[in-house]
């Protein structure tokens, strides 16, 4: 038990093992907030749609040489966004197709960049690291932190002033609209803020984990709980507690730290699916 302490410790004096620890509860924090109206609305495919499609941006910017990756990676994941949002929508178009499409064209051509242009000596191991996050948590700058902060904060008080709208636009959207609400603008705002979470996940889960962090908080909440308010508040404290112990066990294992917070989630997820059926029995 001292020597678990002692490795805690350790890495909690470093300031990198800090950022870690911040970045990834905001983060997660950012993503069970509006992971819940995902999974209401059926958009959980968006979020893995477009963690493919940043890790193609990112290796677009990777081979041409941008030093500050998220100024394409972010606009393009945005833009995604929005496009899927639309197709969606649109009754003559497939979304799931344009999902299968987007993703696996993402990922193939962002791959065929890195080899063919061959801008590390690791390329397996940057994609690996990409891809599912990397196996350090010592790779996150102050920039990441403040970023983090900033967009918490963007998230929060989004989320906070219009929440009603938020609320009517995830039960109801033809009522919404026709009530008044503008809800193709907060849905492409909500649309676009998720592109914003997991442009800036990317560092700690990797992309192809980081929609797991969006969705399993949500569904684990929803096993107990029914009001929407009552979800929200829980799949946040859930997210939040998740991440917290996946980076502290990643600290102690020495195991990546994205695959480790997932797989506490689905233990989690695991614990409320139990609970939600022995409840439902007593009733």
């Amino acid at each position: 038990m001292t020597n678990i302490f002692e490795t805690i410790g350790h890495y909690l004096s470093l300031p990198m093992g800090r950022y870690a620890l911040i970045v990834g509860v905001l983060i997660a924090l950012c993503a069970s907030l509006l992971g819940v109206t995902l999974v209401l609305k059926r958009f959980s495919f968006i979020g893995d749609g477009l963690s493919h499609t940043a890790f193609g941006a990112l290796a677009v910017a990777t081979v041409t040489g941008i030093t500050n990756n998220i100024v394409l990676v972010l606009p393009l994941t945005i833009l995604s966004a929005i496009i899927l949002l639309k197709t969606s929508q649109n009754k003559k178009i497939n979304g799931d197709a344009l999902i299968a499409i987007l993703s696996v064209s993402a990922l193939a051509i962002g791959y065929l960049l890195l080899n063919v242009f061959n801008v590390s000596s690791n390329v397996s191991g940057d994609v690996c690291s990409t891809l599912f996050g990397s196996y350090s948590i010592l790779t996150l700058s102050l920039s990441d932190v403040w970023i983090s902060i900033v967009l918490s904060i963007c998230v929060i008080a989004f989320f906070t002033l219009f929440y009603n709208k938020i609320f009517a636009v995830t039960f109801d959207e033809n009522f919404a609209k026709a009530s008044g609400t503008k809800t193709e603008w907060y849905n492409i705002m909500i649309a676009t803020i998720i592109a914003v979470v997991i442009v800036i996940a990317m560092n700690l889960v990797g992309s192809l984990l980081v929609s797991a962090l969006i969705i399993f908080p949500a569904l684990s909440a929803m096993r107990v709980y029914k009001s929407f308010l009552s979800v929200t508040i829980c799949s946040a404290v859930i997210s939040v507690v998740c991440t917290f112990i996946g980076i502290l066990s990643s600290m102690l294992l020495s195991t990546p730290v994205g695959a480790t917070i997932i797989v506490v989630d689905i233990i989690c997820f695991a614990a409320f699916y139990i609970v939600g059926l022995a409840l439902r029995r007593e009733k």
